[in-house]
């Protein structure tokens, strides 16, 4: 898969010489608050893990997400990763996941821009027809960094997800190719309108 660029990132193909960057963010704790395993990881695991998602269809390959460096513009730094998980060509729909890793890079849209991206893709390049992804419901960043996107809530999986002793709800969120359109076309026209 060629290069996406974004306003302010690009997303490429994961690469092997990534994987001591995958496992450092895997083990760090704060990174991993809001993912759905804890375990840590060796290296042995992360580079089967890689060797098991290459043998995977490309569209379903790890993508690293990269931001701009500001001092030098033709050079990325890598910030995170996505994927598309179990895609359903039947019926045109798959799950996303997206981790910003690097904590310096929280809070401040890379999440929401890579999701725009993916979507971006999924629907006018891969031609899906619906999107989802769960979500444990005191992630509230990538819940709104979600809604920021165009998915909706469609259900929860009660107490579905246990962490340092409590139980939490895990959110089920889908965006539909049709409601993404409308959504990116009243933006675009609104954007417009402003411009004029």
């Amino acid at each position: 898969m060629a290069q996406l660029y974004g306003k302010r990132i690009r997303l490429r193909a994961a690469e092997r010489e990534d994987i001591p960057a995958f496992l450092r963010w895997i083990n760090d704790p704060e990174v991993t608050e809001n993912l759905f395993f804890a375990a840590p990881i060796a290296r042995v695991e992360e580079e089967k893990w890689y060797e098991d998602m290459m043998g995977k269809p490309p569209s379903e390959h790890i993508l690293v997400i990269e931001v701009r460096d500001v001092d030098q513009a033709e050079n990325y730094r890598t910030i995170g990763n996505c994927q598309f998980h179990d895609i359903d060509w039947r019926n045109r729909s798959s799950e996303v996941g997206i981790l910003i890793d690097e904590k310096r890079f929280w809070n401040q849209g890379y999440g929401t821009e890579t999701m725009h991206l993916l979507l971006q893709h999924e629907f006018n390049t891969l031609n899906l027809h619906r999107i989802w992804l769960q979500v444990i419901s005191k992630n509230k960043w990538g819940i709104r960094a979600y809604e920021k996107a165009g998915f909706q809530h469609e259900g929860k999986f009660r107490q579905a997800h246990f962490q340092y002793g409590q139980y939490y709800d895990v959110d089920l969120m889908s965006v539909i190719k049709e409601e993404w359109q409308s959504k990116n076309n009243l933006a675009q026209h609104n954007d417009e309108k402003e411009t004029e």
